[in-house]
């Protein structure tokens, strides 16, 4: 048992920065086209909107949506201030995991590992992105702890750590508040689009929530690396906080063919929304899913906490009848969840390749 736990824990990253390595081992080097560019924070032009949401004030409401709209347009990503989550819960859920991973030992960490070689599956992992079949694919330099929310059959909170005091509760917590947010936010992107405020809702059949916890330790060589690799999330609505370390890049459509990567400044007391393949697919591209990922820092640990919000995998996604006729016709076809899902893990992320093999021939 000694052996096999000593054998996973060479596959944790932060295992891995905590032996004093000066180089990172070959399988976390990116290809030249996917590597980072210092410097890291070059001064920026464009910056992710931050919408105020006043609370869901009703006499704001119609200046809300337009808000919405024109992030979802030209983003498929913004900040949300005034959300109602609160703020105290968002530095608890920050704490409760920064104490798994720097206070726990390794071998106790690893009490809650995710099944090998299973894609996405609950617990502490290294490889949730990772097509399992691809020998030659770059690792992300990243952990993580995945839990499962909704359904409430799905939450066990036996699987989640017990330390620090308070964890698991924290996380039910957690996680209720982010549906929550969640939903009101699924009805003003339906309504901004002239949709019934239950249109994307409905869309979802059974609401399915999954909050992971990435933990992004210092890197010896942040110029050949990735935290997280370039993707696109598959579901609907995904909603995520940061610490204090900047390292989250959403890529912007500059006009035409020029695209660029814009550094998500983390705001403490905001909470960032990122529009998944299925809301573009359900709003006929009318608002698009956002292509995001993160690069590494050679000094500091970062952590982020994303709360995703799926369909159900039986559930059919196509476009909204109420925005197809002659002169906007379909431009995607329906995919079944679970299909997309295992197309997803397939292939691997990659950008937004996945969405775009569901483009119609226009």
């Amino acid at each position: 048992m000694e052996v096999a736990e000593g054998e996973e824990a060479v596959r944790r990253v932060q295992s891995l920065t905590q032996s004093g390595l000066s180089q990172v081992p070959p399988q976390y080097i990116q290809p030249p086209q996917t590597r980072p560019i210092l410097p890291f924070h070059p001064p920026q032009t464009q910056h992710i909107p931050i919408i105020d949401l006043f609370g869901f004030d009703p006499t704001h409401i119609q200046s809300t949506r337009d808000s919405i709209a024109r992030a979802c347009r030209d983003w498929g990503a913004f900040h949300v201030i005034n959300h109602g989550v609160p703020t105290s819960l968002l530095h608890h859920i920050r704490h409760a995991g920064l104490s798994f991973f720097n206070d726990l030992s390794m071998p106790d960490k690893l009490r809650y590992s995710c099944s090998p070689g299973a894609a996405a599956t609950e617990g502490y992992g290294s490889r949730m992105l990772v097509n399992h079949d691809d020998a030659d694919q770059v690792l992300d330099w990243r952990d993580y702890f995945d839990h499962h929310t909704f359904p409430l059959s799905r939450r066990n909170p036996n699987k989640w750590p017990e330390f620090p005091s308070g964890y698991r509760e924290t996380v039910a917590k957690y996680g209720d508040e982010m549906k929550n947010l969640a939903q009101k936010l699924m009805a003003l992107i339906s309504e901004s689009l002239g949709l019934r405020p239950s249109c994307i809702e409905d869309a979802a059949g059974e609401l399915y929530q999954n909050i992971t916890i990435s933990y992004y330790p210092p890197c010896p060589q942040p110029e050949l690396t990735l935290g997280l690799q370039s993707h696109s999330d598959m579901g609907f609505i995904t909603l995520l906080i940061q610490d204090q370390v900047s390292g989250l890049q959403a890529l912007k459509n500059c006009g035409g063919d020029s695209e660029s990567w814009v550094t998500v400044e983390p705001l403490e007391d905001a909470i960032l929304v990122i529009l998944g393949d299925q809301t573009e697919i359900i709003t006929n591209g009318k608002y698009k899913s956002c292509v995001h990922r993160a690069i590494t820092n050679p000094d500091r640990a970062r952590l982020s906490v994303a709360t995703f919000h799926d369909p159900a995998k039986t559930v059919r996604i196509s476009p909204a009848s109420e925005l197809i006729d002659e002169s906007s016709p379909a431009k995607y076809r329906g995919v079944v969840y679970g299909d997309y899902v295992k197309s997803w893990y397939t292939k691997g992320p990659e950008g937004k390749r996945n969405i775009d093999a569901l483009l119609l021939e226009s």
